[in-house]
């Protein structure tokens, strides 16, 4: 799609900042899935395993999959968008599969609906939120779609997170389901993770 200022696909020297903004917009998720991987990465900190994950051009958690918003030559929020697929297998979840040691943590972010197109994070550092960024990124989401021909969006959201709740409410998303976050000291949230779904 033909993106404009500030928004730009992402390049494989953004990864650093991809990996910081994915950890807010999964609140502490990734850290957790991160953490699980140290024995790969010996001498890493968790953002640089996140960062090496993301330079990866191949599947979902790639770079590839990554649209910036730029500001001043800095990279400030980042939205991460793929297919969920009809069929079973090709999960939007392949990064947490694959780190699955304890899947009482991390089965709750199994939850998807097939046959969208999944929002897997939308995130900006908190100085640049209140700008309008969000509802753009969701724009550009419901564009990619449109695009590879979807009829819906998909995303999940904690319960806890009110204000990207509100904003997803906003742009005519809706809870089709929900279920319990597995506490654990790396999440922020606890209470309920909700799918909502929008129309293209």
């Amino acid at each position: 799609m033909n993106l404009q200022p500030p928004f730009r696909p992402a390049h494989i020297e953004d990864c650093r900042k991809i990996a910081e903004l994915f950890t807010i917009a999964s609140d502490g998720v990734s850290n957790y899935v991160w953490s699980t991987m140290s024995a790969d990465y010996p001498g890493l900190t968790l953002l640089e395993i996140g960062a090496q994950r993301y330079a990866n051009p191949d599947g979902n958690f790639s770079y590839k999959n990554c649209v910036v918003a730029e500001k001043e030559g800095e990279v400030v929020g980042l939205l991460v968008t793929f297919p969920i697929p009809e069929s079973e297998g090709d999960s939007a979840t392949e990064e947490v599969e694959e780190a699955s040691e304890e899947p009482d943590v991390l089965a709750p972010y199994n939850l998807e609906a097939p046959g969208t197109w999944y929002v897997c994070a939308i995130a900006l550092f908190p100085e640049f939120c209140g700008q309008g960024l969000g509802t753009q990124f969701i724009d550009i989401a419901l564009q990619q779609a449109k695009e590879q021909e979807f009829k819906e969006v998909s995303l999940l959201c904690f319960e806890q997170n009110t204000g990207a709740f509100k904003l997803y409410q906003r742009n005519n998303f809706k809870i089709i389901d929900r279920v319990k976050v597995v506490p654990h000291e790396f999440i922020h949230h606890t209470g309920d993770l909700l799918l909502m779904t929008a129309p293209v």
